[in-house]
């Protein structure tokens, strides 16, 4: 699940987006301050927003906000206010994690791309990298499925000239750190960066 909040384009609207999928077509239904985004294949909710967001989650800064218990319990109670039954099952583990990289190979289709294969702690991913400095032992830095980039680009699982990719390992400039370096590349962290755990930057 993914939050967002542009006051200055949108209004007093919270974004919530429960799933990277994107359905093909969608349907509205709304209810009070909520309108739910549905699949139209299987009915399935994939997103909702929440009007008059402010008096139901107080005040966030424009942007992605971070989820945290208490901002997931106050748009429970939204939905329950508006009437809607909708149960929110949330994933709170961090989406940008230490990562370990096991092994490299060439794409077969693809002359500048490696497919690596990447620990991230509690699993192993297959990553596709057009990183030129990447290596296999190396420490990285691992956007997994569902995060959301400082420029708002959302994590999705992939497919890239015929190979499945399941996050992105990051460079420092992707990550919006400060004196990033303008050559392209990966950052690698240093060698006893602890897998698995979460990259605060």
């Amino acid at each position: 699940m993914n939050v967002f909040i542009n006051k200055h384009g949108v209004g007093d609207v919270l974004m919530v987006q429960l799933t990277t999928e994107r359905p093909e077509q969608t349907e509205i239904e709304s209810k009070g301050d909520i309108t739910l985004i549905k699949s139209s294949q299987d009915g399935n909710p994939v997103a909702f927003n929440v009007f008059h967001a402010t008096q139901y989650v107080g005040e966030h800064a424009d942007g992605s906000i971070e989820l945290t218990p208490e901002l997931v319990a106050k748009i429970q109670e939204a939905l329950e206010k508006n009437s809607v039954s909708l149960e929110l099952n949330v994933d709170f583990s961090p989406k940008f994690v230490v990562g370990h990289v096991v092994s490299k190979e060439k794409h077969p289709n693809a002359d500048k791309l490696n497919i690596c294969t990447v620990n991230v702690g509690d699993e192993t991913l297959q990553i596709v990298c057009g990183a030129p400095n990447v290596e296999s032992d190396q420490k990285v830095v691992v956007a997994k499925v569902g995060a959301v980039m400082p420029s708002g680009l959302i994590i999705r699982d992939a497919e890239l000239r015929g190979v499945p990719s399941s996050g992105m390992i990051c460079s420092a400039k992707e990550l919006a750190l400060p004196d990033a370096p303008a050559e392209k590349g990966i950052l690698v962290l240093a060698a006893d960066a602890e897998v698995g755990s979460a990259f605060t930057n």
